[in-house]
């Protein structure tokens, strides 16, 4: 394969960071846009990506974020499709907008695209600059810091989206200790629902 060809993939998997992958795609050559931690790094990071893509002549891919996150309402270990998208950190309440709402936008403060994983289970994920371990004023299932951002990106431009968060922690107070233990499980998840979504990965 062209190696412009293999670093401009029809599916982009996206992550934040490569501990969540622990080594398991560039083990088997596939490779992972990985954004940094945040709103603002996986809007930069992802941006900048498709602009390789345009200036390559290539069609767009399909996005497909992994990552790890914080649920109170699925357990630990679960594996969960988002297809709806919040800002948690969004509150410009004191000028009366609600809670999630960015003032004057023409996006939408809940983004939804169709689903990918029928067989998962579903949650709304509210992201935000936060490592949250309380409840978030915008209502949601799983907790992360970069897939709004992502979707957000993808709607604008008009791109399928697609995305699964591993559950590592309870977004509580052993949040960042609980985090750290599961992420060899979770970058397991990440690569057999990959594999799924792409057979011809299982001879990489």
């Amino acid at each position: 394969m062209h190696d412009d060809a293999a670093q401009l993939p029809a599916t982009l998997v996206v992550m934040a960071l490569a501990i969540e992958s622990q080594g398991l795609f560039a083990a088997r050559r596939v490779p992972v846009l990985y954004t940094g931690v945040g709103k603002i790094n996986a809007t930069l990071s992802l941006s900048r990506k498709l602009a390789q893509y345009r200036a390559a002549g290539r069609e767009p891919p399909r996005v497909l974020n992994l990552g790890t996150a914080g649920s109170r309402h699925f357990d630990r270990g679960a594996l969960v499709e988002c297809h709806h998208f919040v800002q948690r950190d969004m509150d410009v309440s004191a000028l009366g907008f609600a809670p999630g709402h960015t003032p004057f936008d023409d996006v939408p403060a809940r983004l939804e695209f169709p689903r990918s994983f029928a067989d998962l289970p579903a949650g709304v994920c509210g992201s935000g600059d936060s490592f949250e371990t309380g409840v978030p004023r915008v209502g949601c299932e799983v907790i992360d810091m970069e897939a709004y951002a992502l979707a957000k990106v993808c709607q604008i431009e008009k791109l399928r989206f697609a995305c699964a968060k591993y559950i590592t922690d309870g977004a509580d107070h052993t949040a960042a200790d609980d985090w750290q233990n599961n992420l060899s499980a979770a970058a397991t998840a990440f690569w057999q629902l990959y594999v799924e979504l792409d057979p011809d990965a299982r001879s990489t």
